[in-house]
């Protein structure tokens, strides 16, 4: 017998780990902790999340004043500046209904893996409009752009789409798991788009719910995240250790979060709409646990420091602070749904994804810009490679 073989640890313990269901209950034992005062660097005073759930619906209804909320993701950002650049490309290309999904998908993942934090000062001035552009809509338009120009294509016939031609570590890791499931991204050379046709086929009624979309994601990109956890030589991805998760197994104290993978899910949602698919219960997903939902919830009183946090030490990202931090970020967040769709009156319609662009995430830097202008850090700063936060 092999020594993986021998070892409590397996795929099967990493696939425990590998789904939304996890990150939620995981999470929710650390809220638990927290809440009964065990923890020696943050408090909790839910009380407040009345407040917040104001705060975020105000910020809702001033952003979309007819309350037709989209999903968050990274689509909202491409269209910074109010410039439909998806829509001019798409009309540029002769590229059939299909392919123009699968070129979408292709987009969307390359530009959610380069999501990196690009500091407070970096800014991407676009050639065509002129506008200067900064944090995340610079970086999606950025990566539009390189799109666009082909840079991430290995076909110069066919230079909007993503292939084996990487530009960073971390694209590089991409190509090697596109080449290495064929299953999932092969058809006619290996790309993210392919992922359309794979869905495709094993959709039932057209139909696929958004925690298998999560799954089959980190089933099939796990190997490009870098991780400081393991199993038994298997990287668990975005997580973290915390004391008050015990499981007996060789996932005991194992707090997955899988940040970037759920935002990539949630980008995958309309260019599987366009290509005919319907992606049923995204509130199966989770809040991101990244710092400007969970700064809100810090800057508006609900999660409370024990002891002053100086916004400009950074702390690693494995440190029991952040963990514990980004934990009470997705509980928090399952609860603040029911009270901003109240607040709005909306019905069951208005689910997690609606929240967080609405939203948490603009509510999170807007209070964070009040607070600490005039770039608006979060309130607790990570020491992170930008594949986390």
């Amino acid at each position: 017998m092999t020594a993986r073989a021998e070892s409590n640890s397996s795929p099967s313990h990493l696939a425990k780990l590998n789904d939304a269901a996890a990150v939620r209950e995981r999470c929710g034992v650390v809220h638990r902790w927290v809440a009964d005062g065990r923890s020696p660097h943050l408090a909790l005073d839910e009380s407040r999340l009345g407040a917040v759930a104001a705060y975020v619906a105000d910020v809702t209804r001033e952003a979309y004043p007819d309350l037709k909320i989209p999903y968050h993701s990274r689509w909202r950002h491409f269209s910074a500046g109010g410039i439909d650049r998806w829509g001019e490309l798409a009309a540029r290309s002769d590229a059939d209904g299909p392919e123009r999904a699968r070129m979408a998908a292709d987009l969307a993942t390359v530009s959610v893996l380069l999501d990196a934090g690009a500091g407070d000062r970096w800014r991407y001035r676009e050639g065509t409009s002129g506008l200067s552009l900064a944090r995340s809509e610079g970086l999606a338009v950025a990566s539009f752009d390189m799109f666009r120009a082909g840079a991430f294509s290995a076909d110069p016939a066919r230079p909007w789409r993503v292939g084996l031609d990487a530009r960073s570590a971390l694209l590089r890791r991409l190509g090697k798991a596109l080449a290495e499931r064929a299953d999932l991204f092969a058809r006619e050379g290996a790309r993210p788009g392919n992922l359309v046709d794979h869905w495709c086929n094993v959709a039932r009624d057209r139909r696929i719910r958004a925690s298998k979309l999560l799954a089959t994601l980190l089933d099939g990109l796990s190997s490009i995240w870098p991780s400081a956890l393991m199993l038994d030589g298997y990287p668990v991805g975005d997580a973290g250790r915390h004391p008050a998760v015990r499981t007996g197994d060789a996932t005991d104290q194992i707090v997955p979060f899988h940040k970037l993978s759920q935002w990539l899910a949630y980008s995958l949602i309309e260019p599987l709409e366009a290509a005919g698919l319907a992606v049923e219960k995204p509130q199966e997903l989770t809040a991101l646990a990244e710092y400007r939902n969970g700064g809100l919830l810090v800057d508006l009183g609900v999660i409370r420091p024990r002891a002053p946090i100086d916004p400009l030490l950074r702390h690693d990202v494995g440190s029991q602070l952040i963990v514990e931090w980004r934990a009470l970020t997705v509980a928090l967040m399952d609860p603040l749904v029911g009270l901003v769709r109240e607040k709005l009156r909306l019905d069951s319609s208005f689910t997690m994804p609606q929240l967080l662009q609405g939203g948490t995430w603009s509510a999170g830097r807007k209070i964070a810009l009040a607070l600490r202008p005039p770039d608006g850090p979060p309130p607790i700063a990570v020491a992170a490679d930008g594949t986390v936060f």
